[in-house]
């Protein structure tokens, strides 16, 4: 007794691939194959690149948050002062500061001094914050430190301030010039207070990787600023930095508790978390819409094999009088479709994983056809368009592309395999 055949047997790749192949005077439709195939490799080169950009802007974003602010910030609730204002001064700041540290997963704890200043130099000016900080609590950010735009010595921090490198185009000051720093709230006379100003070397230029802190921030040493923002013997606030920042929630209560009391805290996350939640829904709804795209590219597949299942009738006919089940007809129409998705997944992988990978010289490209000021760095906060190439965007892009091309190709292929014979010849 003859047995049926397995599934996707020799013979029938070898009918599929003949008909893959076949030229437009044997009845093919090549042409459709090749649509399809582009079609494919276009939507699935654009999710690629889309899911990579998408990676690539949030972990730039939030390296650069990281980088060069306080993953968790301990403030005190604050107390009504004689003239009415809310004081939120730390008076042991020390005592807070060792208590923090204490935390398991806290690895720096660092007071602060803030306030807000006019920086000067000839006759340019700029409005800045600054940061009252110890040097050695400096040197351990890593935006700051170890930036690769920096310039100066942030060794010599004590004999002068460090200003952001937005700050520094803004006025036209480098390395080894002297700024003066205004404040509005300086001397206290028995006429009032009158504005404190002071002249500073600027030791250091940094360059953060973000435009908002490189354009406002100002770095000076602690025991300055305390003096220059009449904050003697307090800190404003603690800035405190963890071992696992995107796992910050877990350590606020720890936190709260070895603080005391009068403490509060506020999260790199609570800072922008707006922003995060905003990436996450575009995030969404990018991948929503390029899905719908990679389906209509799918969609070219159905086109074309219900025109090889009309062409190839009688063909399908034949093969059903020599013994061809329903099954193996449907598997070779099945492969026709199958294989144009799985090629054109492949092509799409390789160019959105070259585009991932070469998207700065890409853009610089870009960039330079259309005159620069293609990417603004005071609207978009860091200064390129990064992507970042991680497993699972490809892999979701693939299993997509794949899963699509394979269901859309059922209900031609299956149209073959029910096909009558006797109908498919009768006029042959």
């Amino acid at each position: 007794m003859a047995r049926n055949p397995a599934p996707f047997a020799p013979f029938e790749w070898m009918i599929a691939w003949r008909y893959l192949r076949a030229r437009r005077a044997e009845g093919g439709v090549s042409v459709m194959t090749w649509i399809s195939l582009i079609g494919i490799t276009l939507a699935v080169f654009a999710l690629i690149a889309t899911l990579s950009v998408r990676s690539g802007f949030r972990s730039e974003f939030v390296s650069t948050i990281l980088g060069a602010n306080a993953h968790v910030t301990v403030y005190d609730v604050g107390r009504v002062g004689q003239q009415g204002q809310l004081d939120r001064a730390i008076a042991d700041y020390e005592g807070w500061a060792q208590r923090v540290a204490e935390v398991p997963g806290v690895t720096r704890v660092a007071p602060l001094i803030k306030g807000q200043v006019l920086i000067s130099l000839r006759d340019s000016s700029s409005g800045a914050e600054v940061y009252g900080i110890a040097r050695d609590d400096l040197k351990s950010l890593p935006g700051i430190a170890q930036s690769d735009q920096a310039a100066g010595d942030l060794t010599r921090l004590d004999e002068g301030i460090a200003i952001g490198s937005g700050i520094a185009r803004a006025i036209g000051a480098g390395v080894g010039d002297t700024v003066k720093l205004t404040s509005p709230n300086g001397v206290k006379t028995a006429f009032g207070t009158s504005p404190r100003v002071n002249a500073y070397e600027v030791v250091y230029v940094f360059s953060a990787g973000r435009y908002d802190i490189d354009r406002t921030r100002v770095y000076m040493p602690f025991a300055e600023a305390q003096a220059f923002f009449n904050r003697e013997g307090v800190a404003d606030e603690l800035e405190v930095m963890v071992e696992e920042p995107e796992a910050v929630n877990a350590l606020t209560i720890d936190i709260l508790r070895a603080a005391g009391d009068r403490a509060q805290v506020w999260t790199w996350r609570d800072s922008a978390g707006g922003f995060l939640r905003a990436l996450e829904v575009e995030d969404n709804v990018m991948f929503i819409i390029l899905s719908i795209l990679v389906l209509i590219a799918a969609m070219n597949i159905v086109s074309g094999l219900i025109m090889l299942v009309k062409n190839k009738g009688r063909d399908i006919g034949i093969l059903r009088t020599i013994g061809l089940s329903e099954g193996s007809i449907m598997r070779v129409f099945f492969i026709c479709g199958a294989f144009t998705g799985l090629i054109g997944t492949a092509m799409g992988v390789v160019l959105g994983c070259l585009f991932a990978i070469y998207i700065d010289p890409l853009f610089s490209f870009v960039n330079y056809v259309m005159g620069g000021g293609v990417w603004d760095p005071s609207i978009r906060g860091i200064y390129r368009l990064p992507a970042e190439l991680n497993l699972s965007d490809v892999l979701s892009a693939v299993g997509l592309s794949l899963g699509l091309s394979f269901f859309v190709t059922l209900f031609p292929a299956r149209r073959a395999a029910r096909m009558n014979p006797v109908e498919a010849l009768r006029y042959e």
